[in-house]
């Protein structure tokens, strides 16, 4: 299968929002390297700045989230390890960061394999986000990068997908393995869950390389692309070191500014697709 259009179009719907039910955003992309953990933390805290609630959850073993605020997931005594195997009450693990963060560490690597055994392992994390539901407007997934059962536990516990792509052609290749697993996901374990769009990221304007990937995303997606680029910029390197987001480290800097216009973008996004 080539590099066809990701979903179809009928798909691509708004969820009826009900007692002030959140969106629920997965971050997927099984290439690791891409910008999912930046792309999370950074659009949660462009999303707080609009007066928003946000939930910010680390599905990652690698814990890169839990890290970019300031916490070390080796030292974490509970996880989202535990929510999901042991269906601990995740308001317990989730710590006050620049926003809400449920926390990962070491123990979440061993998750797949002791979720592997359980009645309902793929909707471990839907029952785990029912309870804290209501206190948010948005709850934002980082998944590892891969398609494995951590990624399907977020497919199925969200309303929408995005999907961070480096621009390079080998990256791009990847969106057709996405595909097929939403697509066995919507035909099996949750019939809602859409792509919200197409994040370009490490984009560098000065390389034809990256235009010519990012012409090959639009021609095959369309709209599902976001008009915001992610770039390349060392600021995206420095910010988890101290702690912190890109928004609180250099706030008026472009990195900062392009969060920001994704964050508008998904908000104007969702809001006409509500009025639809």
């Amino acid at each position: 299968m080539g590099l066809a259009r990701l979903l179809p179009r009928s798909n691509l719907r708004a969820h009826p929002r009900g007692a002030r039910l959140p969106t629920v955003i997965a971050f997927a992309n099984q290439k690791g390297g891409v910008a999912k953990t930046t792309t999370t933390l950074n659009l949660a805290v462009a999303f707080a700045e609009q007066g928003l609630k946000v939930l910010a959850v680390d599905l990652d073993p690698q814990g890169n989230l839990t890290m970019s605020q300031g916490l070390n997931p080796d030292t974490i005594e509970r996880s989202m390890f535990d929510v999901l195997v042991h269906r601990l009450p995740i308001q317990e693990i989730v710590h006050k960061a620049e926003v809400d963060l449920a926390v990962s560490s070491i123990d979440l690597a061993g998750a797949e394999l002791a979720l592997s055994s359980l009645i309902g392992r793929e909707r471990a994390l839907e029952k785990a986000l029912l309870p804290v539901k209501p206190e948010y407007d948005y709850v934002l997934i980082d998944t590892p990068p891969s398609l494995g059962l951590l990624t399907i536990n977020a497919l199925v516990a969200s309303n929408s997908v995005i999907v961070p792509v480096q621009c390079e052609y080998l990256s791009l290749r990847g969106l057709v393995q996405l595909e097929n697993t939403l697509s066995m996901i919507r035909e099996n374990l949750n019939p809602h869950v859409a792509i919200g769009g197409i994040l370009p990221t490490m984009y560098d304007t000065r390389t034809l390389h990256s235009r010519e990937a990012i012409e090959i995303l639009e021609e095959n997606f369309g709209d599902l692309v976001f008009k915001t680029r992610i770039r390349k910029t060392v600021r995206y390197a420095e910010a988890p070191v101290k702690g912190s987001s890109i928004i609180k480290y250099d706030p008026t800097g472009p990195a900062a500014e392009a969060y920001r216009s994704l964050a508008k973008e998904v908000l104007d996004g969702a809001q006409a697709r509500e009025h639809a």
